[in-house]
């Protein structure tokens, strides 16, 4: 089998989802287990804000519960804290915890180390006019990118 072969869907397909578990197993090795790929998709909405699991499932997509389930596991390996909201006490938002930033720290670093070593620039070049052709810009600059089935 050629490589070339492959149209360019499957194959960014196949090559993001290998990048994605490379990127994860360095973050187990460095102590950070249990987490999953799916966990980015709710870390990236904590990074700068602090939802309430409403507010987040409905950022990802998903069902209350299904959002509830994330944060819940998110909670249990130390990322993600409930704390009450500054104005009405009886919301909860959630927010990342100091073992959650250094989680994105190490995740960005994997990130910009497989970038270097790929030729990152043309890459993302090849990547983006993908997402332009398809649609995906939009919802990609928004975070509005929830794991697919």
């Amino acid at each position: 089998m050629d490589l070339m072969d492959i149209d360019l869907a499957t194959l960014a397909y196949l090559a993001g989802s290998s990048a994605n578990d490379a990127i994860l197993r360095q973050l187990h090795e460095i102590g950070h287990e249990g987490v999953r790929v799916s966990h980015g998709y709710v870390i990236q909405h904590l990074i700068e804000g602090a939802p309430t699991v409403s507010e987040l499932g409905e950022l990802l997509g998903v069902t209350q519960q299904a959002a509830s389930k994330q944060l819940l596991e998110l909670e249990r390996l130390g990322y993600v804290a409930r704390v009450p909201d500054r104005v009405d006490s009886r919301i909860r938002r959630a927010q990342l915890t100091g073992r959650g930033r250094r989680l994105v720290d190490d995740s960005r670093r994997f990130r910009r180390q497989l970038d270097a070593r790929v030729g990152g620039d043309e890459a993302k070049r090849a990547l983006i006019r993908l997402l332009d052709a398809t649609g995906g810009s939009g919802n990609v600059l928004r975070r509005r990118v929830a794991p697919s089935d």
